[in-house]
């Protein structure tokens, strides 16, 4: 009978699609942007397979004993101290003790971190300093330019002994404790 005409179906125009998307990524890449990594740079000793704990006694004249409390105010060996002379103060105790020294460091769980990481900065920044001027003594010259055999002698000569302090606290009915 009637018999319908066969309509062509029109074709997409697609040539600029690759163009557009290429687009739309450069834009997401420029409004985005990515998070840098924040924190304390660390490195961790290797795990030892063997666990054997050692207890040893420390003389506590070569401990160095810092505490924030919950209000973050801040305590040098049970004596209110301020921040700005945590520096000053790591400087001469760690230059004093030499090698056998040690840095303790206890937070209050209340605490807040930007009064933590403005201490591990000053301690940090005091380790700085020392190496510097070991490194002028030795090499003339400042501790990131030296070779890093003599980085190696100076961290040595000068080596970060810090401790922190985790209160634990037992639960009742449970094995162990919570951090």
């Amino acid at each position: 009978m009637f018999k319908r005409a066969k309509r062509k179906v029109p074709g997409l125009n697609t040539s600029s699609t690759a163009d557009i998307s290429f687009m739309l990524l450069i834009l997401f890449l420029v409004t985005t942007s990515m998070e840098v990594d924040e924190g304390l740079e660390r490195q961790l000793p290797p795990m030892e397979k063997e666990k054997t704990e050692v207890s040893t006694m420390v003389d506590a004249r070569l401990v160095l004993k810092f505490q924030i409390l919950a209000d973050n105010k801040l305590q040098l060996n049970d004596k209110p101290m301020a921040l700005q002379t945590v520096r000053q103060t790591v400087e001469s105790f760690v230059a004093s003790k030499g090698k056998k020294h040690i840095i303790q460091i206890q937070t209050d769980r209340k605490a807040s971190y930007n009064t933590y990481f403005s201490l591990q900065n000053e301690i940090v920044a005091a380790y700085n300093n020392l190496r510097n001027k070991r490194a002028e003594q030795l090499y003339g010259k400042q501790y990131q330019l030296c070779t890093v055999e003599q980085q190696v002698q100076i961290a040595e000569e000068l080596p970060q002994r810090i401790s922190e302090v985790y209160e634990v606290k037992a639960i009742s009915g449970e094995e162990g404790g919570t951090q």
